[in-house]
This record gives structure tokens, sequence and C-alpha cells, in this order.
């Protein structure tokens, strides 16, 4: 099987195809999996937009730029377009990565079974602590930041992730750059910087879960809202005036209370 350092299909920006369809593939290609895994033939634009959260008049405008239209009234063939998807992510071919950062959650990276059935082979664990140096975590050996450089020569890694603390996470990157990775997924909560022809794209939990935490107040704010009575009219007072001719002498103003 090719790796990914030497052998690169046509990238989607060569291609034409938005930064935005390019977020949304990997979307269709987990839905249409499940749908391959129940031996489902073929699938309506309709049904894989539902499965993958987006509407369809979206999903068949992403497909366009595949070159996929499906068929009318049968809908998309399911194992092809599994293939086709792969084949733009580049997922047809081997991808060896390196986790730099064995903490808590570099470790569950490591035993995450999702990598392999997608493409990627998880080629080296590499952390700064000499006590981890030797240590298995899910059956690869950790391997000191010492040897990162020649880690990543020999194995071809075209693509490292940042599982460091925040204060690391630079230097780290910094290194990777220098030995020839071009891709980077950072899990440290810090934005890196980069040169331009590296592409970084940034987890943070912490991030995610503030988000969340707006939506729950502002979905309890519109509760309070809807379960509070009715405000009360603004209060009416009677303005005293002399007396005028035809007049009764009072006279309803509309004024604050």
């Amino acid at each position: 099987m090719a790796t990914g350092r030497n052998h690169r299909p046509a990238t989607s920006r060569s291609r034409g195809i938005p930064e935005a369809t390019v977020a949304r593939l990997p979307l269709y290609l987990r839905a249409l999996t499940a749908l391959s895994e129940r031996s489902v033939p073929t699938v309506s634009s309709e049904e894989l937009a539902s499965a993958a959260g987006v509407n369809s008049a979206k999903l068949r405008k992403d497909f366009s730029y595949l070159g996929s239209y499906g068929t009318r009234g049968v809908g998309y063939d399911v194992e092809y377009l599994v293939y086709q998807i792969s084949r733009e992510l580049g997922l047809t071919q081997d991808w060896p990565v390196v986790i730099v950062g064995i903490g808590n959650l570099g470790a569950a990276l490591a035993n995450y079974g999702g990598f392999a059935s997608r493409g990627f082979r998880v080629a080296a664990l590499i952390d700064a602590d000499p006590s981890l140096a030797g240590k298995p975590v899910a059956g690869i050996p950790v391997q000191h930041t010492d040897e990162l450089e020649k880690i990543i020569s020999d194995n071809g890694v075209s693509i490292g992730v940042i599982a460091t603390p925040a204060g690391a996470a630079q230097q780290v990157c910094d290194r990777l750059v220098a030995a020839g990775i071009t891709s980077i997924l950072n899990f440290a909560p810090t934005v890196l910087s980069v040169p331009e022809g590296v592409d970084v794209r940034k987890v943070d939990l912490s991030i995610e879960l503030q988000i969340l935490a707006f939506h729950e107040q502002r979905k309890a704010g519109e509760s309070e809202a809807d379960t509070a009575p009715p405000a009360a009219p603004p209060a009416v007072a009677v303005a005293k005036r002399p007396p005028e001719s035809g007049s009764d002498g009072d006279l309803p103003a509309v004024m604050p209370a």
C-alpha cells in the first residue's frame, strides 16, 4: 500500500472543491459506511442528507463537485460513493501518523480503534518524559522526543498529532514542521503558528463545551420567557388641570407610574 508522503493524489484544492464541502465529506462517508455495513445498496439524497445532518440540496451540490449525480428514481450507489469519497479524502492509501504527548489524552488517541479502519496508521508515540520511554501504549512502545526527527524520516510521516500541554505545543509544532510534517491535528489548548503550506486542524474540547453552555443558557432563557406571566399594562395616571370652558376638568394622560 502506498504511503502518504510518497504518493499524493490530486488534492481537493487542485480539483476546485470548496473547503466547506471538504469538511462535510467525512460526514457523508460515516453515514455511507453505516449503510454499507447494513448491506444497503442504494440511498436517496434525502435519506443520506438526513443521516449526515445536512439538507439534500447542499448534499447534491457537494456531490456535483465529485462528478457524482446519482440516478433518478434509484439514488446513489452506496459502495461506489464510499470508494469515491474515500479516494477524494486520500483514504485509499496508508497515512502514517505520529502522536506527540502521551498523557491521558494522547493515550486515549493511541487506543482509538477508528484510525486503522479509516486509512491512518499510528507509526509512533512520542513523549518528553524519559520514564515513559519504552512503555507500550496500545501495543506501541513510547519513544522519547529526542528521536522525533528520525522517527518522522524513517516512517515517511506527513501528519502529526499534538496532545501536549499548551506550553510545549508550539515548540513541538516547530520541530514537526522542520522535520517535514505538513499537516497537524492540534489538541493542545493554544493557537499554533505555522508557515504557509502547513495545514492545522484544531480540536478544543473546552471551547465546544462552552458553545454548548451558551446554547443551554439560551434555551433556559427562552423557557423562562415562555412560562413567565404576561407583563402588566402601563399605569394610567390622571392629570389635573384647571377647568376650562366646556371641560370636565379631569383628563386621562398616559405617563409612567
